[in-house]
């Protein structure tokens, strides 16, 4: 028979249902995997196609890869993949293999990671018309185990507050926050980005992917100098409803001084300043920031800080353990601790926030809740009781 995929990356034996489909690497990848003999459904495929996020079709996809990889090095043809097979991989990618036992070295992976390679690799194999090995009562017991020896908890980013770590919202900003990273900024065309996307990521909590996707017409001005941004697709809203978010007036004169800096009109708001060797600017690019930027741009701001002296009696040691835990949510948990910290319930972070998993949001804040929840209020009132009767 012909080969199995066609150049235009779509299966030869697949019906037309996937002529519009060329080139689409959810198709190619789910084709060869099944191969020509295998009951593929293109209708299911096509579905899928249309109806993932372009980030669930990168990981589907980079999960896959992984998986056919460990194949390889075993051995055995991804097709004919039993349950011990994935089993296997389970324990080498949860860290409970020895490197003596090991075929290849393998990165340890999170628990959470973890299962959601299990989630791509069985939906992959259902898609091509094959048994699903992820699903055998081994690969659940040994994905349980591995949660039970290794724990569940996901490794949280650290988070970048408004005023940095402090019971009282009045006091003086101190150590990592906000309002040191915004003194931080240079004066020249990338301080002026920088400023304004700090800014509007901390008024909105947005997502990297949301930042990189605001266009100038998502923003509209509103009372009292303050805005509303339109953000028309996230992560979380699937069916493309669109959400807002607010704009504090000083956030709107930061994307008012940004556009006129680099008379930016229409198109993306925040935009990627190229530099030249010595660190000074060279240009403005008329394309929206890549979303790994953000991470990037955080840390280097945090550094920045340190180096104007602006965070405090802090030794080089303590600095870079600070930049390794800083992610591009870092101030979206920071966002959800100050909340907390002044005193706002749950239901009127998720709604503020565009927030669905209640348990997402609790644990940004479980830190703060610790140091100034119920058992720390109920502490302090007796220590004073304690005081009294002395």
């Amino acid at each position: 028979m012909a080969s199995e995929i066609a150049p235009n990356g779509v299966p030869a034996y697949l019906s037309n249902e996937l002529a519009d489909r060329k080139g689409e690497p959810v198709v190619a990848t789910v084709a060869a995997l099944g191969g020509a003999g295998s009951a593929i459904d293109p209708a299911v495929i096509d579905a899928a196609v249309r109806a993932w996020a372009a980030n669930t079709k990168r990981a589907f996809l980079s999960d896959l890869a992984l998986w056919n990889e460990w194949c390889r090095v075993n051995g055995v043809r991804a097709p004919g993949a039993d349950a011990r097979l994935v089993a296997d991989w389970v324990r080498a990618l949860g860290g409970l293999e020895t490197e003596r036992r090991l075929r290849t070295p393998i990165k340890r992976r999170a628990p959470a990671t973890i299962a959601r390679y299990l989630v791509h690799v069985g939906m992959a194999y259902r898609m091509a018309g094959l048994t699903d090995p992820t699903a055998a009562p081994l690969v659940k017991l040994e994905l349980k185990a591995m949660r039970r020896a290794r724990g569940t908890r996901q490794r949280q980013a650290k988070g970048i507050r408004y005023k940095g770590d402090i019971a009282d919202l009045d006091g003086p900003p101190t150590g990592v926050c906000l309002a040191h990273l915004l003194k931080a900024c240079r004066r020249d065309w990338l301080g002026v980005r920088d400023a304004a996307l700090l800014r509007v990521a901390y008024d909105t909590a947005c997502r990297r992917s949301e930042l990189v996707a605001i266009e100038i017409d998502h923003i509209e001005a509103g009372e009292g100098g303050a805005g509303v941004l339109f953000i028309p697709s996230s992560k979380t809203d699937t069916e493309g409803e669109g959400a807002y978010a607010y704009l504090s007036p000083r956030t709107m004169e930061a994307i008012r001084v940004w556009k006129k800096a680099v008379d930016i009109r229409s198109g993306p708001l925040l935009r990627r300043v190229e530099v030249h060797f010595d660190g000074s600017v060279s240009r403005v690019g008329n394309r929206p920031m890549h979303p790994n930027s953000i991470t990037l741009i955080y840390r280097r701001m945090v550094r920045a800080a340190h180096a104007k002296g602006l965070l405090g009696e802090m030794s080089e040691q303590r600095l870079e353990r600070w930049v390794s835990d800083i992610s591009s949510h870092s101030i979206s948990v920071g966002v959800a601790q100050d909340n907390f910290a002044a005193g706002e319930g749950l239901p009127a972070i998720m709604q503020a926030y565009r927030w669905r998993d209640p348990a997402t949001v609790m644990r940004y804040g479980a830190r703060l809740a610790a140091q100034s929840g119920a058992s720390a209020r109920l502490a302090k009132r007796f220590s004073s009781h304690e005081s009294g009767d002395r």
